[in-house]
């Protein structure tokens, strides 16, 4: 196991995280992974006011580790406890909503140790949009995002990245096609996977208002053209803002998750292949999201050193809780269509 700090109870935690300089030594940890190996004797406490303040504020990702043999009766105060938490680990009958297997603590622990600052802030981000609105989550997420933006962790990811030649295609980046009450939104960069560039971000926002203003519209259909739905945003535009500032307010104004928030009730997205990213935490907006059976979903920006940018923070939080987001957006492990479907990801599979 990785991680460098393993508490062994709640009342241990308690008791580490109340020092004066918790908070800056686990949050500036090399690997700010926290791990509480919960007991049966915890689920026997009242939970104190002051334990649950220090573990929601703690800068690190705070992971509970649920115990095998627990009473069944204390399922609703475990629930209570684990809920405070960033990861769930539970294995077996130990299963709880939102848990991953607890031998993925290694996991945890290696890609946050690969980027902290990102690691981080991911969980406080995660934690501070739960149950907020879509366009105060939207805000929150596009300020960590610029934040991390000029940090060392992504831009010595980008100082790795291959220079990437973009080929001229005069055809829109986002196809509009109206058929009745129907209008179905194509993504039109196939040699590209469907790179989500500014300019298919703005060609979208731009369908998406008309659509908003168009009463007459009863469903709006988006999906991808070629062998993959989208790839994530266009890596050729990555570090190419003028600065940070500049792209939190360009996120703000041209927001694709806000608008298909708002038209989430007659959206339905068809993804199939890859999706990657914004292919992933845009469809999660949508009221019913199909999936090929061939797709499969990644979030990769906090192995870059970023949080998800595209609204997933919100999107993805709503549909598979923000728990079990973390685990995802932190490790970027690549999932199928059955697991997307078990969590809530998607809605159905069909070829």
């Amino acid at each position: 196991m990785n991680s460098p700090i393993q508490l062994t109870s709640l009342a241990e935690a308690e008791s580490r995280l109340a020092l004066p300089y918790a908070g800056e030594d686990y949050g500036l940890a090399d690997c700010p992974v926290i791990l509480v190996e919960l007991t049966a004797a915890d689920l026997s406490q009242w939970l104190l006011p002051q334990t649950a303040d220090l573990l929601k504020s703690t800068p690190a990702v705070m992971v509970a580790s649920v115990p095998d043999d627990r009473d069944p009766a204390d399922t609703p105060k475990l629930a209570e406890i684990c809920d405070l938490f960033d990861i769930v680990l539970a294995s077996g009958d130990s299963a709880m909503p939102g848990g991953v297997p607890a031998d993925e603590i290694g996991q945890i622990a290696a890609a946050a140790a690969a980027a902290p600052d990102a690691a981080v802030m991911l969980a406080q981000l995660l934690r501070l949009s739960e149950g907020r609105a879509t366009a105060d989550g939207l805000v929150a997420e596009s300020l960590a995002y610029s934040t991390l933006q000029s940090g060392p962790q992504f831009r010595g990811w980008l100082d790795r990245q291959p220079a990437r030649l973009v080929p001229d295609n005069p055809e829109p980046a986002v196809l509009a096609e109206r058929a009745k009450s129907t209008l179905r939104l194509t993504l039109n960069r196939p040699e590209r996977h469907n790179a989500f560039s500014a300019e298919m971000r703005d060609g979208l926002v731009e369908q998406l208002r008309a659509a908003w203003a168009d009463p007459s519209l009863d469903g709006i259909v988006l999906n991808g053209a070629g062998p993959t739905f989208c790839s994530g945003g266009d890596l050729a535009e990555f570090g190419t803002t003028p600065d940070p500032g500049t792209a939190h307010r360009v996120r703000s104004v041209r927001s694709a998750a806000f608008w298909i928030n708002r038209l989430a009730a007659k959206t339905r997205v068809i993804v199939h292949g890859t999706c990657v990213g914004a292919g992933v935490e845009l469809p999660a907006y949508a009221h019913d999201v199909v999936a090929h059976p061939d797709a499969t979903f990644r979030l990769p920006e906090v192995a870059m050193g970023l949080v998800p940018g595209a609204g997933g923070t919100v999107s993805i939080a709503r549909r598979i809780g923000r728990q079990r987001l973390c685990y995802f957006a932190l490790t970027n492990t690549e999932i199928n269509t059955a697991t997307a479907l078990s969590w809530g990801l998607i809605d159905r599979i069909e070829r």
